[in-house]
């Protein structure tokens, strides 16, 4: 599958000139070798069968996170890498234990809804109210004072479709804030339609936030035909009422541990390309593809490079740990290697399901741009194409690497047109992943990563502004 990217892609002719400094002619042939031998391996599909069904769900706190560390671990080893280790990482725990909906009038219906991360628990017997519907986050704001007293807020912001998730982020402004703002009109629950571009009955999960001196109230999600059947009936004039019920805990401060794994380097082992994923997920899929992909491609990349050669910067995965509930694990890392981020030559995150690469991207100085176009000739043989633009922004765990420092960060953009029709939900389980899809990922890392630490010339960041 080839993407084309008006405008931003350069000539093989031009990437060939290029390439000539920074690699001998060995170590091409050693990249082609790698290209092919993880193009054609089952050992990511392999690892990711493994964490998802002997682990399965992997929420931040609970024993099945526990579980995924020890794995981890295990498949660090088992796979041979130089050294393995953990380092901690704190974060507010929070358990779902029960959660349940329906449409009281004009007609009783079930009501196909999930609490949001960090949500408070309704009463025992949930809670009943007038539902006032609301197109987007900036009507809910507009909303008069007290307009919402003793009743229920409702969101029905639709998320688009598009290769790149850019609907994500619109969306996901009324998941982060909204319970905030429709407490503070009055209301005594929030739900919204899911961030998500499905059209199954299955509500999307995510994480959310409440203010120091603003009301707690429950906090929901509802499936995206549920959401339009409430619009439906708030446009025939109809009085919607809903009950809500959902059980939950804080049960305050809890402590995971990113898993880290290394294969070390020949000649500046002290130096470092940094690849990985997060190792937890939601409770109510396995975490396929957010993030069980992301786990087992980079541990598979690095192992495969390590079949072919060791080059002169090591190799490091790292498993965030507690992403899900607000970056937890990305924080604890980059705060305890604060003082030596200047190692890191190369970063790059997968995060984003397990759909093929169609595109690679930099944010590095204008100087390790020849190294950049070297890695982007040999990524084009997997149908990846070289985006120009040297603006990457990375996963989400490398946003507490960008906030620290100037930094190299890498993308490669993944096909994210029906990953939100799975992200968050029960339905993210194995069987959403095509083995064929996670090899073309597995290779692409693998070349990247072999390519960023063997390079002749030491990858830098863009001059600090």
């Amino acid at each position: 599958m080839k993407k084309i990217i008006t405008g931003l892609l350069l000539t093989s002719s031009f990437l060939v000139s290029a390439a000539a400094p920074e690699f001998t002619e060995k170590q091409l042939q050693q990249v082609a070798e790698l290209r092919t031998n993880a193009s054609s391996s089952d050992l990511s599909y392999q690892l990711l069968e493994s964490l998802t069904t002997e682990v399965g769900p992997r929420l931040p706190g609970t024993e099945n996170d526990k579980k995924a560390v020890a794995w981890a671990q295990a498949k660090f080893k088992e796979l041979g890498f130089d050294k393995v280790w953990l380092e901690e990482a704190t974060f507010p725990e929070w358990r779902r234990f029960s959660e349940s909906g329906k449409i009281l009038t004009p007609s009783e219906q079930p009501l196909h809804l999930t609490a949001l991360g960090h949500s408070v628990s309704t009463p025992k017997d949930g809670i009943t109210a007038e539902v006032v519907l609301f197109e987007t986050l900036d009507e809910l704001i507009a909303a008069p004072a007290n307009s919402l007293k003793g009743k229920i807020a409702y969101i029905n912001y639709r998320m688009n479709r598009h290769i790149d998730g850019n609907g994500y982020g619109p969306a996901v402004r009324a998941r982060s804030t909204g319970s905030v703002e429709a407490a503070k009109k009055g209301a005594i629950g929030y739900m919204m339609r899911s961030v998500s571009t499905a059209h199954h009955r299955f509500a999307h999960t995510g994480g959310s936030h409440y203010k120091d001196g603003v009301t707690k109230i429950p906090n929901v999600t509802i499936a995206n035909p549920d959401a339009d059947q409430i619009a439906r009936l708030i446009a025939l004039g109809k009085n919607v009422t809903v009950n809500i019920n959902v059980q939950t805990e804080d049960r305050g401060q809890g402590t995971g541990y990113n898993v880290i794994g290394q294969f070390n380097g020949t000649q500046n082992p002290e130096q470092y390309v940094l690849i990985g994923g997060h190792l937890d997920s939601w409770d109510l899929g396995t975490g396929a593809l957010d993030d069980g992909a992301g786990v087992a491609l980079t541990m598979a990349a690095a192992k495969h490079i390590s079949e072919i050669k060791r080059p002169k910067r090591s190799i490091r995965v790292v498993l965030f740990a507690a992403e899900e509930l607000g970056l937890w694990g990305a924080k604890a890392y980059f705060k305890q290697h604060a003082d030596d981020l200047d190692k890191i030559v190369a970063a790059a995150e997968s995060d984003f399901g397990a759909d093929v690469v169609y595109g690679f991207e930099s944010n590095v100085s204008a100087a390790s741009l020849p190294v950049v176009r070297a890695i982007a000739q040999q990524l084009a043989p997997l149908n990846v194409e070289y985006i120009g633009k040297n603006s990457a922004n990375g996963g989400p765990d490398l946003i507490p690497l960008k906030n620290a420092t100037s930094a190299p960060i890498f993308e490669l953009h993944q096909d994210g047109t029906d990953y939100f029709d799975y992200h968050h939900t029960a339905d993210d389980t194995l069987d959403k992943v095509d083995p064929a899809k996670l090899k073309q990922n597995t290779a692409a890392y693998a070349v990247f990563a072999l390519m960023a630490a063997d390079a002749k010339t030491t990858i830098k960041a863009k001059p600090a502004k």
